[in-house]
């Protein structure tokens, strides 16, 4: 048995007023309460968590582990091992690595090695064969061995009818699909705003309408044939509204809405500042995109936020600019920045940042994720409100950050997964 004494909890079910001791057995929650007494030798550990905060682990909905076909940039191991460190016991793999997890071989393989881990790894498989945005998957035949969801994220699918056919195959069993939306009509270069930070560097970005158009034709699609989306890492004021538009006629709770960290704290300006670091898809715009975001995670309209951890290697993203991959890694820096540019600035409570890193996320894809109660999965994340991180290394075989180097408050101080602590922080 495992003791947590002397803990806050913060659950966006549940209200503790005072401090709690938790009680875990065999991977579960056995008892909250007060004072806990047991037995000398009774537990294999006791944790003094005073001071500290036990949330439920977080989830992450999209992540990149680059497994199959991309070890250099991260394997399933070390992202595994990244994931703990920011507290998160859940993650979603997408499906874009080489091969695309587009057959039961692929997903069998990558099921293995995630069960070798000791946090929980879903993989997601792709909607369309080779994500080339044509033929669909045998989605009924992967959902059958195992695929947490859909997505050919990285690729949007630009086929209007191949969408709507997805849309209702997916309502049909049930499954989650989740969008990249960005149409390359509208974009020149990517991972930049089609706007100052594009002009700086002489050429032409990616434009607002590459988003917005895919997303509003998704929301109606979802509408009509009552499927469950996910649209994926929110860049866009419009597309926030869009969303809250068409959350109104949604009496089905079909749609969702992720935002990541890095685009509800940064704006194109960071381009300038981070070069190929701040390089991402869709890219960073403006300050009034980053307000819009943050309102939207405010008042519900964006319900999830999601890392979009992308690990890439230093020499890919030393490359010039229209060269370098985008992508951004953020399973370790999440935390701090959700809780930095969220809760301290007063926008929302602590419990606000916790349902939307942890409960809907897991509620998303009907995980047993998100709660701490009795009867629960132990999965818990020891957190301190009060106490600064200096992100000088991660976890991750990547260090594609624009916050390499930096200090942010709030610390995962341990992460608890199935009862076992796979993160403890270093004193």
């Amino acid at each position: 048995m495992l003791l947590i004494k002397n803990c806050k909890i913060c659950d966006p079910y549940s209200i503790y007023e005072d401090q709690q001791d938790i009680l875990i057995e065999n991977g579960t929650i056995k008892e909250i309460a007060p004072d806990i007494a047991v037995n000398d030798g009774e537990c294999s550990e006791v944790i003094d968590a005073s001071g500290l905060v036990a949330a439920p682990g977080f989830v992450d909905v999209h992540t990149h582990f680059r497994d199959p076909g991309f070890p250099n940039k991260e394997t399933i191991h070390t992202g595994a091992l990244a994931a703990a460190r920011g507290g998160y016991t859940s993650v979603v793999c997408m499906a874009n690595t080489s091969p695309a997890v587009d057959n039961a071989e692929t997903l069998k393989y990558v099921m293995e090695e995630a069960a070798k881990e000791q946090i929980h790894i879903y993989q997601a498989a792709t909607v369309t064969v080779g994500r080339n945005g044509e033929a669909l998957v045998d989605m009924e035949d992967l959902k059958g061995h195992g695929a947490a969801g859909f997505t050919d994220d990285g690729s949007p699918i630009l086929s209007d009818e191949v969408t709507l056919a997805a849309m209702e195959k997916a309502a049909n069993l049930n499954a989650v699909l989740s969008f990249h939306e960005e149409d390359p009509a509208y974009i020149g270069v990517s991972g930049v705003n089609d706007g100052p930070a594009a002009e700086a560097l002489d050429i032409k970005g990616a434009g607002r309408k590459a988003e917005t158009t895919m997303v509003v034709r998704d929301l109606n699609y979802a509408l009509k044939t009552k499927c469950k989306i996910d649209i994926q890492h929110v860049s866009a004021a419009e597309s926030v509204e869009f969303i809250r538009q068409a959350k109104l006629k949604d009496t089905d709770g079909l749609i969702h809405a992720e935002a990541t960290p890095n685009h509800f704290t940064l704006t194109e300006d960071a381009v300038s500042e981070y070069g190929t670091l701040a390089k991402i898809n869709p890219p960073l715009r403006t300050e009034a995109d980053r307000q819009a975001i943050i309102n939207g995670l405010v008042d519900g309209t964006i319900d999830i936020i999601a890392t979009d951890h992308a690990p890439h290697t230093s020499a890919e993203k030393e490359q010039e600019f229209p060269k370098a991959p985008s992508g951004i890694i953020g399973l370790e820096t999440a935390f701090s920045l959700g809780f930095r540019e969220l809760v301290q600035s007063g926008r929302m409570t602590l419990t606000g940042l916790i349902a939307l890193m942890s409960t809907n996320p897991a509620n998303l894809y009907s995980l047993n994720a998100g709660r701490i109660k009795i009867g629960a999965p132990a999965d818990i994340v020891l957190l301190s409100t009060e106490t600064n991180t200096k992100y000088d290394h991660f976890e991750s075989r990547s260090s594609n950050s624009p916050f390499l180097g930096q200090t942010l408050p709030g610390a995962v101080f341990a992460t608890i997964c199935s009862g076992n602590v796979v993160f403890r922080r270093k004193i």
